[in-house]
């Protein structure tokens, strides 16, 4: 098969480094993929597995009539079987470009579809829950494509002392890492409660540090909270690196993981102990007993966990870590089983190639396609008008791509 894999952008992230390695392990199963994206850092992975790559420009309307028109010329050209859009305006895009003439295939990996989202479009989601939810919605056909590692780079045999020691992390301090985007969606109150909580306990005299890896719009927010805990603690205890191309050494260094979604599953990988964050002050411990509801309703949560919310449960779920390398250790291995049994790459390769085929077998009739992309318009016009609206009240959301979360019940955590 021909297949466009359209990453929604190109920074250091999980759904488009997602994107990336799918296309990458797709392309030695024997089929001819092409990377259309933005500029990024990313592109350094797209150019090291040898990726044929159509750059688009990083300033532009989302979606964009241009870019559609870009889709559309390769799709002719190089008679393309399918576009595979992550999240949606890449999908919208592509509906546009094909229609009709090849297979397009959606993956949304945040935390919920949008309503506009085409519901004749096989849409392909992270978890059991948001599933269901985009089933009841009324999507036709919704498969489940756990976000994954590839667990034969991400390993517990990374070494991570060149990292500590590059970034003045002391080599015999336990080390908290969060390696995500630096943005007020999602990721910003897991940053500031981090940072809170690493302050606290270090202030109580526990040796304790934190690093945080990434870039984005919040930097200077962290960066200010990060300051206040190391003049509280009186030493400097958070550190933060700046985005990372290859993250890799950082996971390989911590003793402790902070994260939820792709950056999550990763640092289990590396046979680290996680507390999967969140908002409205979520933070739990991956435990064998936590483990089925993350498994169906993904590595996120909102509202308290089991020791309650905000800097202090993170804190208080921190605490015995920090203080028990044994423990530790026995969190770390069973993350790292749980990836290998159930996150690898190659099988989600399979099961994407598996969806690929039945895109191009059952086509969606056009004027079925047409009704629905009329109703996605609709829905994306009131959508617009309501972020403009937003925009001049001063409350909008800057990232496109995250839609409110889908949870299961808080009280079956």
């Amino acid at each position: 098969m021909r297949v466009l894999v359209y990453p929604h952008a190109m920074e250091i992230g999980g759904s488009q480094l997602n994107a990336l390695q799918l296309a990458a392990a797709v392309r030695d199963l024997g089929h001819d993929v092409t990377v259309v994206s933005e500029p990024g850092p990313l592109l350094e992975f797209v150019a090291r597995h040898d990726l044929p790559h159509v750059g688009i420009p990083a300033d532009r309307r989302r979606p964009s009539a241009a870019v559609a028109r870009t889709l559309s010329t390769l799709v002719g050209q190089r008679g393309v079987d399918v576009v595979h859009g992550y999240e949606w305006p890449p999908v919208l895009e592509a509906l546009a470009a094909t229609r009709g003439r090849s297979a397009v295939v959606g993956t949304v990996l945040s935390m919920s579809v949008v309503p506009f989202f085409p519901r004749t479009v096989p849409l392909l989601v992270g978890t059991e829950a948001i599933r269901a939810a985009a089933l009841e919605a009324g999507h036709e056909h919704v498969g489940l494509l756990e976000p994954p590692v590839d667990t034969e780079t991400d390993h517990p045999g990374v070494d991570g002392s060149a990292f500590r020691a590059e970034h003045g992390l002391a080599p015999d301090v336990p080390l908290v890492a969060m390696v995500c985007r630096l943005v007020p969606e999602l990721k910003l109150e897991g940053l500031l409660a981090a940072c809170d909580a690493v302050g606290e306990l270090a202030m109580a005299g526990h040796k304790v540090q934190l690093v945080i890896v990434g870039d984005g719009r919040s930097r200077a927010d962290v960066e200010r909270r990060a300051a206040r805990a190391n003049e509280r603690a009186g030493e400097r205890v958070v550190v933060l690196t700046g985005e990372i191309a290859d993250p890799r050494p950082a996971y390989a260094a911590a003793d402790v993981l902070i994260g939820m979604g792709g950056s999550a599953l990763r640092g289990m990988a590396f046979g680290k102990p996680l507390i999967v964050s969140g908002e409205r002050g979520f933070s739990e411990l991956l435990t064998p007993e936590t483990a089925p509801v993350f498994l169906r309703g993904g590595w996120y949560g909102q509202g308290p966990g089991s020791r309650g919310s905000g800097p202090a449960a993170l804190r208080d779920a921190l605490k015995p870590l920090i203080d028990a390398p044994v423990r530790r250790a026995e969190l770390g291995a069973f993350a790292r089983q749980l990836v290998e049994t159930r996150f690898s790459l190659r099988h989600a390769a399979q099961v994407l190639v598996q969806e690929y085929e039945r895109a191009v077998a059952e086509p969606v009739p056009r004027a079925r396609l047409a009704r629905d992309a009329a109703r996605s318009a609709a829905g994306l016009l009131a959508y617009k008008f309501a972020r403009r609206y937003q925009r001049i009240r001063g409350a909008v959301s800057t990232d496109d791509a995250n839609a409110t979360p889908v949870l299961i019940p808080q009280e079956r955590r």
